[in-house]
């Protein structure tokens, strides 16, 4: 497993220059282009501040306040606590993600908890709704673990939906998972996916570029995308209203020069719409795994040798829930991973007539002609079998098999 530890006192100086309010992303890197290194824009006379940065900045970096101290030595005491678990990754890293620094606004620094050897991988994003239909989770798994298979990283944002199944698909194979997350790492959000977060944490790679105790504020998410956009070669939206933070993602990787994908859905589904206007746009409509893999030109992959990393392939605003951010540990005991549903060895006739959408009850009794105390019963079994699930409005959906 890679590991970074910069010494701690190049570590305070990055930590007090980026966390200086007044000094944002663009102001930090003229001065790191104008005089190397943290260290050196530190000790810099408050003049050529002004000259590079400005006068504001110049004025925040005089006087650093109590509050960015304090984050400072907290931030250190945190990496102290797993030196080789908690990592803080800056520009000048050569475990940087090569991907991130092709575009237009890398973050200075990267706080990383887990496997660095993630960043190394070829990487896709598969990003959706938070209210995903069961047979979205169900595409997103399958495509994740297709992927993660095949020596591929999928990266996501850990959100409630499609991004969580995303990652639950990715952990059990040679790829893995990354997830970028919109709060400090020393706090979790949303809390239902806590348990995730900690197998992540134990087999992936979980990243922030926010300081320790960031909540879950509405600006972090858009940010967080850059990030998902800029470690991937391709991103592909699973499901997504005209509206959804997925579209935000995909327009960053397009500004990224890297190849965006959607998965069609049923006509009419409002989960399925941002999807059909990304395809309308221009973004590649993908109905396979395997039609992904070759359009990355990651087709019939072959396993590296044990001990080597596979090499980088380089190519060329949604609402928040209030559910709040809480505190955690990644090193706490990991959950079980879900079975899969099962698949039937032939084709049920009932499952044939219910097709691939939603259908309510007396739709189905008239595409059968089944009386409807049959077609109960059996709806019942199939549910059981976990091969049909009931949905809002007296809707049921077939489940989506691999």
């Amino acid at each position: 497993m890679s590991t970074t530890k910069l010494p701690e006192a190049e570590a305070r100086a990055w930590l007090l220059l980026v966390h200086t309010p007044g000094a944002g992303g663009e102001s930090v890197r003229r001065l790191l282009s104008a005089f190397g290194s943290p260290q050196a824009v530190l000790a810099a006379p408050r003049s050529a501040w002004h000259e590079v940065a400005g006068a504001a900045c110049a004025q925040a970096l005089s006087a650093p306040n109590g509050d960015t101290l304090a984050l400072v030595d907290r931030t250190l005491a945190w990496l102290a606590e797993a030196p080789g678990q908690r990592h803080l990754l800056t520009l000048g890293d050569p475990v940087y993600p090569a991907p991130l620094l092709q575009t237009v606004d890398p973050p200075a620094l990267l706080y990383a908890v887990g496997d660095l050897d993630r960043l190394q991988y070829p990487a896709l994003a598969i990003v959706g709704s938070r209210d995903a239909t069961p047979h979205g989770l169900e595409h997103a798994r399958r495509f994740a673990d297709t992927a993660s298979k095949a020596g591929i990283c999928v990266v996501s944002g850990l959100a409630l939906g499609i991004d969580g199944a995303a990652h639950e698909g990715a952990l059990d194979g040679m790829g893995g998972t990354i997830a970028v997350v919109g709060t400090g790492l020393d706090l979790m959000y949303p809390r239902r996916h806590l348990a995730l977060a900690r197998k992540i944490a134990e087999q992936g790679l979980i990243l922030s570029e926010f300081a320790l105790g960031t909540p879950s504020l509405p600006a972090n998410f858009p940010r967080r995308n850059r990030i998902i956009a800029g470690l991937a070669q391709g991103t592909l939206v699973v499901e997504a209203t005209l509206h959804s933070g997925s579209l935000i993602t995909a327009k960053l990787a397009l500004d990224a020069g890297r190849e965006v994908m959607a998965l069609p859905g049923a006509i009419g589904s409002a989960q399925s719409r941002g999807c059909h206007q990304l395809i309308k746009d221009g973004a590649a409509l993908i109905e396979s795994p395997q039609e992904l893999l070759e359009l990355l030109g990651w087709a019939a992959p072959t396993p590296p040798p044990e001990g080597s990393r596979p090499r980088v392939r380089r190519g060329s605003a949604h609402p928040v829930r209030t559910t709040g951010a809480v505190a955690w540990n990644p090193q706490t005991p990991k959950p079980k991973a879900q079975a899969p549903a099962p698949r039937p060895d032939k084709e049920d006739p009932l499952l044939t007539a219910m097709g691939h959408e939603a259908a309510t009850v007396d739709a189905l009794v008239a595409r059968t002609g089944w009386p409807a105390d049959r077609l109960l019963a059996r709806l019942l079994e199939l549910e059981l079998d976990g091969l049909v699930v009931r949905l809002p409005g007296g809707l049921l959906q077939r489940r989506a098999t691999t």
